[in-house]
């Protein structure tokens, strides 16, 4: 298995970081943008997208401020790879910042951030941002 790489996205919103927490911490917020379906039992979400499902631990939840998720699939290979949505508001244009920070291989990396790319502006969307 090849090493993860990390990197960091990052995105402008006009929202209030209230708003983005319930977008990116509960999971009717995340089925509305993230995943089709979000479940939780525990710390573990199990998010659902076209009938398959993929289960994170939540690592750290801080409300206004940031959420951090390991896939319990790098957890059980070992791998300290996690996603964190970490946001902030800008004291001067009192817009959120929102960064992405998550892992992937080498050969995936691409790929990985387009995801990203394309789930954060489906975020956008829903906002309204």
């Amino acid at each position: 298995m090849m090493k993860k790489e990390k990197y960091e996205l990052e995105f402008l919103f006009k929202t209030s970081p209230k708003v983005l927490d319930n977008m990116i911490t509960t999971p009717s917020g995340l089925s509305e943008w993230f995943a089709d379906d979000v479940n939780i039992k525990d710390d573990i979400y199990t998010f659902i997208w076209d009938g398959s499902e993929e289960d994170a631990r939540l690592i750290t939840k801080k409300t206004n401020s940031k959420v951090k998720f390991r896939w319990m699939e790098d957890e059980e290979d070992g791998n300290d790879a996690f996603f964190e949505l970490r946001y902030e508001v800008d004291p001067m244009t009192k817009m959120v910042l929102l960064t992405v920070t998550a892992f992937a291989e080498s050969d995936e990396m691409e790929d990985a951030q387009l995801l990203w790319q394309a789930q954060i502006e489906e975020l956008k969307r829903t906002l309204g941002a």
